[in-house]
């Protein structure tokens, strides 16, 4: 890192967007080794709103006789209306660029009051049965809810959390074990809705790119396309019509590996070669059978451990590559 750092003022001063006494004080300033806390410090408060929520849930199953259910339900309005009071009162309202809460405190506030909102709708909806049959609106309106939030107060974890919430709606349960069994590869139209909804996410990005609406939430949107295409196509490559999504797995990875530079998110570069991986090792072993080299197998077997590491030496470079040029492109 120390390299890196150093690598970039020098290429700094060498294309003369500093002079020789800023190149100075700013290796000056590195010297001192002075760190923040900003980023623990966030992660205890979110830690705490974590607790305090799940908190709340205990609460409600290990007394839920004794204190009642009205009691209940009202402790939860009355805490969730104070949690979005003091959200709205310290907003600066809606912007279509990013802004932020002058204290992050409060950041964290909105999401207490965005999670218990949800448990609210969610304990109302199986103690009364408040929306009937209609089971989608106990998850659509909390969904709703969260967009909204995401939107006007500008905030990344409860966009994630209105995502997923959409996802859910649609019958997908967006986590890692959801996704990699249970109902997902069990019924094809999950994977089709998954996929149906990666495009979706996609279209918006672009589109809110294209009215400079929220611009930096396009990471997330791309985040959780890319894994609920590519998982959903991974999926159907076991199906006989497995040609058309090999296609879309190509098609889609080339569009996330061009977006990956555009964006400059090593996450989604990373993933993206993953599952491309994936779909060539695929699509070799489907070409190995059809062929049927069975006389090659010792051979085969033998190659298999160089592929393997030639794969991983593959895969070190392009990261390399991927954070030289993008680091780069920001100098």
């Amino acid at each position: 890192m120390e390299k890196f750092e150093e690598s970039a003022t020098d290429k700094l001063f060498e294309k003369k967007l500093i002079n020789k006494v800023q190149r100075e004080q700013i290796i000056a300033h590195r010297d001192l080794n002075i760190f923040s806390l900003n980023t623990e410090l966030k992660l205890l408060v979110y830690l705490s709103v974590l607790l305090f929520t799940s908190g709340i849930g205990i609460l409600i199953y290990e007394n839920i006789d004794s204190i009642g259910h009205i009691a209940i339900l009202t402790l939860l309005l009355v805490v969730t209306a104070i949690c979005f009071y003091f959200s709205f009162k310290n907003s600066i309202g809606f912007q279509k660029q990013q802004t932020n809460f002058e204290n992050p405190i409060f950041d964290y506030l909105l999401l207490a009051a965005v999670l218990l909102s949800i448990i609210f709708i969610g304990y109302l909806q199986f103690q009364y049965t408040a929306f009937g049959t209609h089971y989608g609106l106990a998850t659509l309106i909390p969904t709703a809810i969260g967009l909204f939030c995401a939107y006007y107060f500008d905030n990344k974890s409860i966009l994630s959390i209105a995502i997923t919430g959409l996802a859910a709606y649609i019958g997908l349960s967006v986590s890692p074990k959801s996704l990699l069994s249970n109902d997902f590869h069990n019924t094809a139209s999950l994977s089709y809705s998954a996929i149906g909804l990666g495009f979706l996410l996609i279209i918006w990005s672009i589109y809110s790119v294209k009215i400079d609406l929220k611009k930096h939430f396009n990471l997330i949107f791309l985040t959780f396309a890319l894994h609920l295409i590519s998982i959903s196509c991974i999926n159907n490559l076991f199906a006989s019509y497995w040609g058309i999504f090999i296609i879309l797995l190509a098609i889609s990875s080339y569009y996330f590996y061009t977006t990956s530079y555009q964006i400059e998110s090593v996450s989604i570069f990373v993933f993206t070669i993953l599952y491309a991986y994936f779909g060539i090792n695929f699509l070799l072993y489907k070409i190995i059978v059809a062929i049927d080299l069975t006389d090659l197998l010792s051979s085969f077997f033998f190659v298999v451990p160089f592929y393997f590491v030639a794969s991983i030496v593959l895969f070190i470079r392009l990261i390399k590559n991927f954070n030289k040029k993008t680091s780069d492109d920001r100098i």
